[in-house]
C-alpha cells in the first residue's frame, strides 16, 4: 500500500453478543415501511464477491466488486440514477475476483472512504486500484480488529480480522472479516478467509461471531467454513457467491453436506442471481 494510505491506531472494543432469536419473513406486510428497512444485496457478479449495504438512513457500503465491471450494472439496478456517491468501499483482499470491478466503481462514483487489508498485493489489478485511490485522494485506511464504522446509533460495521500486521501473508489468509449489525440483526462477511482463521476467531472472539446470516468464505470452498465455525456462528441462513459452472467446483460438496448436517438453508447467486435481504432491525425479510 502506498504512503497515501493512513495507518490508524485502534482500540479494542468489547461488544455484548446479541441474544434475541432470528425471525425470517418471506415478504413485507402492508404495515412495514420500505423506509424503515436496511438492505443487503448479494450481487450476481459471476465467480467473485460483491455485496452492497444500504442502511435505513441511506448510508451505503460496497464490500468487494467482483472480477470485472459487472458490478456497475448491478449498482445501477439498485441505486437511483442521480446517486453518484458511496460512503464506504471495502476491498476484503487484493484477489482479482474481489477487486477487479472496483477500479471502475472508484472512477464513476464519489467514494468517501476506502478500506482494505494490509496484506497488500503485487498484481496489476491491485496496483491499478491503489493508483486510483491515490489520484482521487480518497481517504483510505488499513483495517484492524475493533474498528467500528457507525452508520447510525443502531447500525454499524465492525472489523473482526485482521488483528495484527498481515503484510506479506497469503492474500486469502489476510482477508478482512467483518460484521454488519442493524438493531438486533447481524450478518458476517468473510471474504476468502480460510479455515485456520475461522478457527482462530472462534477461539478468540466467539461472542462476536454469533450472527444471523453467514456469507460463506471463499465461495463455498472446502478450504473454509468448517463444522466448528457453524457451531460458533450459529447462522440461520448462509449465502454463497459463486459463478455458474465455475472451474473450481464451488460450492464444494463437503460444504453443502455440512449445511445439510446443521440444517442451515442457503441462497446462492448460482441459483438465484442477485439476492436482496432486508431488515427492520428485528426481522430479516428475504
Amino acid at each position: 500500500m502506498n504512503s497515501k494510505v493512513t495507518r490508524i491506531s485502534i482500540f479494542f472494543i468489547v461488544i455484548c453478543a446479541l441474544s434475541v432469536g432470528l425471525v425470517f419473513s418471506s415478504s413485507r406486510t402492508d404495515t412495514d415501511s420500505v423506509d424503515n428497512m436496511s438492505k443487503v444485496y448479494m450481487f450476481d457478479v459471476g465467480q467473485g464477491d460483491s455485496f452492497f449495504i444500504e442502511t435505513k438512513n441511506g448510508k451505503q457500503m460496497l464490500i468487494d466488486g467482483g472480477k470485472d465491471a459487472t458490478v456497475l450494472t448491478e449498482l445501477a439496478k439498485v441505486m437511483p440514477w442521480n446517486d453518484k456517491s458511496i460512503d464506504i468501499v471495502l476491498a476484503t483482499h487484493p484477489d482479482a475476483d474481489h477487486i477487479g470491478g472496483l477500479d471502475e466503481v472508484l472512477k464513476r462514483y464519489k467514494v468517501d472512504m476506502f478500506l482494505t487489508s494490509e496484506v497488500g498485493g503485487e498484481t496489476a489489478e491491485y496496483k491499478g486500484l491503489m493508483e486510483i485511490v491515490e489520484e482521487k485522494k480518497i481517504p483510505s485506511f488499513f483495517v484492524r480488529f475493533g474498528m467500528k464504522f457507525d452508520f447510525s446509533d443502531s447500525e454499524y460495521f465492525l472489523v473482526l480480522f485482521p488483528d495484527r500486521d498481515v503484510v506479506g501473508w497469503e492474500t486469502n489468509t489476510g482477508s478482512v472479516v467483518g460484521k454488519f449489525v442493524s438493531g438486533h440483526r447481524s450478518m458476517l462477511f468473510t471474504g476468502d478467509s480460510p479455515a485456520p482463521i475461522e478457527q482462530y476467531l472462534a477461539k478468540s472472539v466467539p461472542e462476536l461471531l454469533d450472527v444471523d446470516i453467514l456469507k460463506l468464505g471463499h465461495h463455498g470452498s472446502r478450504t473454509s467454513t468448517t463444522a466448528a465455525y457453524f457451531k460458533t456462528t450459529t447462522p440461520s441462513l448462509a449465502l454463497i457467491s459463486a459463478g455458474k459452472n465455475n472451474s473450481y467446483g464451488h460450492p464444494h460438496k463437503e460444504v453443502l453436506d455440512l449445511l445439510k448436517q446443521f440444517n442451515i438453508p442457503y441462497i446462492s447467486t448460482q441459483a438465484s442471481g442477485t439476492v436482496l435481504l432486508q431488515t427492520d432491525g428485528l426481522r430479516w425479510y428475504k
